[in-house]
């Protein structure tokens, strides 16, 4: 059920452009943004109903056609059976009729026959005795030639049962076929990404961040007021790294999800392995545009939007035990964001993130200010700058950077 879930949203929203995805430079951008999202999930309720309704009649059907497969293999099964019988009748009467040809030639050559037949005391006795000695042959051949018509018929039910099985087969293989595009479409999606009522959460959490920062900074929060008049973005000359020592456990790039085991899942960002508890630092300054609480697959996130040289990014950090921040802090690279979870958050040891098996950071980076990533194409993902790629990766300072 939860698999048939993520497909009805993705079915719906699959084809929907990220709204979040564009810069927001005034309040009335948050705004529109947010009622955007209002709109999405407004729309998602809407058609939730069918959809649902869709699946299940899928659901149905599928079912209705195990069934009728089921019921046409046992069908098969009898048939079978029956042309075994058959043919164990036609062996039995061949013994017969092989006996009952022996008794007659050895009548006949003993003359029995002709005694037996001309020993009739009348003329009705006569008659009698030779329809005997026909009816005998003629019913043995008679159930033989009804057997044997009886087996060709089976044997034609069998390919019929075949063919319709194959047909079934055919339709539930369909029906799988469908299932398999919708999960094909999904890989192109990242395995984090946020649900609706998730990006709503956000977007209004954004919103009345900035609301009162422009309020308590120029006392304007109409929707002409520009986001920069109130809070300046700091401009970085280059990264650090968000942990003071790690390892990569697993590169950012398509992969088999360690959890669930499914291929070519989109990792949008590098797992750095370290204990549960360590500090977390924004690798970059900038502001938290975004939180999201005891998500069901990556735990605590938390975006930080950045400008490095000039150039926009949007930062993210998963599987936090704690959030340090807030929605419309800025930050400095030596702002502690949080704090490594992983381990006591997993769903494996008793808790809520079913994304992670052990204590690690999910890092990533893309270029351009997204209020969230949800829904985000896998190219607007760059590897985390100063990081290499690959399993084994191990720093040992925020200043080294891999070039």
């Amino acid at each position: 059920m939860k698999k048939l879930g993520i497909l009805l949203f993705l079915v719906l929203c699959i084809n929907i452009p990220n709204v979040m995805a564009k810069e927001a430079e005034t309040l009335g951008d948050l705004r529109r943004e947010y009622q955007n999202v209002l709109n999405k999930q407004k729309d998602y309720n809407n058609k939730s109903e069918q959809a649902k309704n869709e699946i299940k009649n899928k659901e149905a059907a599928i079912s209705k056609a195990q069934e009728e497969l089921t019921i046409a293999e046992h069908e098969e099964e009898e048939t079978k059976l029956a042309i075994e019988e058959s043919n164990e009748r036609i062996e039995q009467l061949k013994l017969e009729s092989e006996k009952v040809l022996q008794y007659m030639q050895q009548m006949q050559s003993k003359n029995a026959y002709v005694e037996y037949v001309t020993g009739s005391s009348s003329m009705t006795e006569l008659i009698t005795r030779l329809e005997a000695v026909k009816q005998v042959s003629g019913y043995i051949q008679d159930t033989l030639d009804a057997l044997e018509e009886e087996i060709k018929r089976n044997e034609e039910l069998v390919i019929e049962l075949k063919a319709k099985q194959v047909a079934l087969e055919k339709k539930i293989a369909n029906y799988q076929a469908a299932i398999s595009k919708l999960n094909a479409q999904a890989e192109e999606y990242n395995e984090f990404a946020l649900s609706l009522d998730e990006e709503v959460a956000a977007a209004k959490e954004l919103l009345d961040a900035n609301v009162k920062i422009c309020k308590e900074t120029i006392g304007k929060t109409d929707d002409s007021v520009k986001l920069a008049d109130c809070s300046k973005m700091p401009i970085n000359g280059g990264w650090l790294k968000p942990l003071k020592s790690g390892v990569v456990t697993s590169p950012q790039g398509y992969r088999t999800h360690p959890v669930t085991g499914q291929k070519y899942k989109f990792h949008d960002g590098i797992d750095i392995g370290v204990s549960e508890g360590t500090p977390v630092y924004a690798a970059a300054s900038g502001q938290v545009v975004a939180k999201v609480s005891r998500s069901s697959c990556g735990g605590n996130k938390l975006f930080i939007n950045v400008n490095i040289g000039g150039v926009q990014y949007t930062t993210w950090y998963y599987h936090l035990l704690r959030f340090n921040v807030e929605v419309g802090d800025i930050v400095t690279t030596d702002t502690i964001i949080g704090y490594v979870g992983g381990y006591s958050t997993s769903s494996s040891h008793g808790g809520y993130d079913t994304c992670t098996t052990g204590a690690h950071l999910h890092f990533g980076v893309q270029k351009g200010y997204y209020l969230t990533n949800g829904g985000v194409k896998t190219s607007s993902v760059i590897v985390p700058p100063g990081f290499r790629n690959e399993v084994g990766y191990r720093f040992t300072s925020r200043t080294d950077f891999y070039r």
